[in-house]
């Protein structure tokens, strides 16, 4: 009996596992390429020095929200691969789709650091989240609709795609509030980030 190529393409998961792995940490460290040392000629004292520094501020801000951006999608992205039983050919073009969207972020993160206070910088970067979530989303649609993950029907699939539908709905308040002005629009993203990257954690850190 014929096999059908596609049936057989692109099955191992940890292929997909392993590219990603490479991809983010490389986005990662591209990111900290971004943040330049202040120039020694300009510098002639210790108040030379701090004021440098503290020109530097959107550049370290926008390296801490991407660092966490990558962070988040990265693990949201291994939470979905652990759940699959394996993997076709469809679903790792879709995650090629996705990590082709993560190595955009190096360069909305720079694009916002260097124009900080346009709201146009601001949106293309909250855009840029929003077609990741958005092609994370569409890879975890197709797989649990194709019996591609253990078990389609468990909590756990609804699980992953409500973590990806609130967190997109709470950018989308950051966004609106960036809009009205960009850093309060950072400052909000920042911490919806914290919160994903940091609380749900709180309880079992303090018991330590």
């Amino acid at each position: 009996m014929a096999t059908h190529y596609n049936h057989i393409a692109a099955g191992d998961v940890g292929r997909i596992a392993a590219l990603s792995d490479g991809i983010f940490a490389f986005a990662a460290t591209v990111l900290v390429l971004e943040i330049h040392t202040p120039e020694i000629a300009a510098i002639h004292s210790e108040r030379d020095l701090l004021a440098a520094l503290a020109s530097d501020t959107p550049q370290l801000l926008s390296w801490l929200l991407s660092l966490m951006t990558l962070g988040i999608f990265w693990v949201g992205q291994q939470t979905q691969l652990n759940q699959l039983a394996r993997a076709d050919r469809n679903l790792s073009w879709l995650h090629l789709i996705f990590l082709a969207v993560i190595t955009v972020l190096p360069f909305s993160t720079r694009l916002l650091a260097e124009f900080f206070e346009f709201r146009t910088a601001f949106v293309i970067y909250w855009a840029n989240i929003l077609i990741a979530g958005a092609a994370l989303y569409a890879g975890w649609n197709y797989a649990s609709r194709n019996d591609l993950v253990r078990d389609p029907s468990s909590v756990i699939a609804q699980a992953i795609r409500k973590r990806i539908l609130v967190a997109q709905s709470l950018y989308a308040l950051g966004l609106i509030a960036g809009l009205i002005h960009v850093e309060i629009g950072i400052a909000v993203i920042i911490l919806i980030q914290l919160n994903y990257a940091v609380a749900p954690n709180l309880p079992r850190l303090l018991s330590h």
